[in-house]
């Protein structure tokens, strides 16, 4: 995961990165396994000149890939709460 952040700060995107298709542009998904588990993490690169995770988690379910609403309404109020604290 720390790869592809990096190199999202480069100015690169890794081929563990796609877009995020839960919220407006400029968001990506890194999508992740570990010892059978499914992690993500959603980072915006488009503010300004900076990387900002906007949320980790870990992916619990069973019934397809995905993201759960619950998740996708949480990763749309950080989001708004970072563009309104960078105003």
């Amino acid at each position: 995961m720390l790869d592809a952040l990096t190199i999202a700060a480069e100015g690169g995107k890794s081929d563990k990165a796609k877009p995020f298709k839960g919220v407006d542009g400029g968001v990506f998904e890194i999508a992740l396994k570990h010892r059978g588990d499914a992690f993500r993490t959603l980072y915006a690169i488009k503010i300004d000149a900076d990387i900002w995770v906007i949320h980790v988690f870990q992916k619990k379910s069973k019934s397809g890939i995905k993201t759960p609403q619950m998740e996708v309404d949480l990763i749309n109020e950080q989001l708004r709460r970072l563009k309104e604290a960078l105003k």
